[in-house]
């Protein structure tokens, strides 16, 4: 590929990211909760970005991803499974689950986490929630045993995806795309009949 081509395609780019820059919900953050599958991780990124989720913070206490952003941005596993959306997402790693409910709570984000089986808090079926507080975070727990005590405790409520058959469980981004959807889909509406109410005041 050419300079020119190149700077085509970045120029379209940045043309599409301004067209959607409206659509993204703000104040929206998921959590990954010490992932250890790259692949996995790429592919939430790639859902987060595709459904207009602000951020994703990354809970990795076996330092198993890169520290520098760029770094993380040049992964190829990443880079391969996010379809190259890392590129225009934002990532922040913490060290630890504390660390991350830390700088969520200076910030006054509310905290919710996602299982498929009941926690020691409200527990909401994810259609029957609702997901318009204006600072928010969606906890997804590790790909082998869920969420944390501690991020449970530290959470508002659990949203369950309602299973029905054999299996009661999902891999990680098949759920983050569905819960993420759902959250995504009723800030979007919650923010139009928003602006629509503020517009007929003017």
């Amino acid at each position: 590929m050419t300079e020119k081509q190149t700077a085509k395609e970045k120029s379209s780019l940045r043309k599409r990211a301004d067209s959607i820059k409206e659509f993204r919900c703000k104040n929206l953050v998921a959590v990954l909760e010490d992932p250890k599958d790259p692949n996995n991780v790429g592919t939430v990124i790639r859902n987060i970005n595709a459904l207009g989720v602000e951020k994703l913070y990354i809970v990795d206490s076996a330092n198993l991803f890169p520290n520098d952003w760029d770094e993380f941005k040049q992964r190829k596993s990443i880079v391969a499974s996010s379809v190259s959306s890392v590129k225009w997402t934002f990532v922040k790693k913490f060290k630890s689950t504390e660390e991350c409910l830390q700088h969520l709570e200076k910030n006054h984000f509310v905290s919710m986490v996602t299982s498929p089986h009941i926690k020691g808090k409200t527990n909401t079926i994810l259609h029957e929630g609702n997901y318009t507080q204006k600072k928010l975070a969606i906890w997804f727990g590790k790909e082998s045993i869920g969420i944390s005590d501690l991020a449970v405790e530290r959470s508002v409520g659990c949203i369950n995806i309602e299973m029905f058959g054999l299996v009661e469980s999902l891999n990680l981004a098949t759920s983050t795309g569905i819960v993420l959807y759902e959250v995504a889909r009723q800030r979007r509406a919650f923010e139009k009949k928003r602006k629509l109410k503020q517009q007929k005041k003017e």
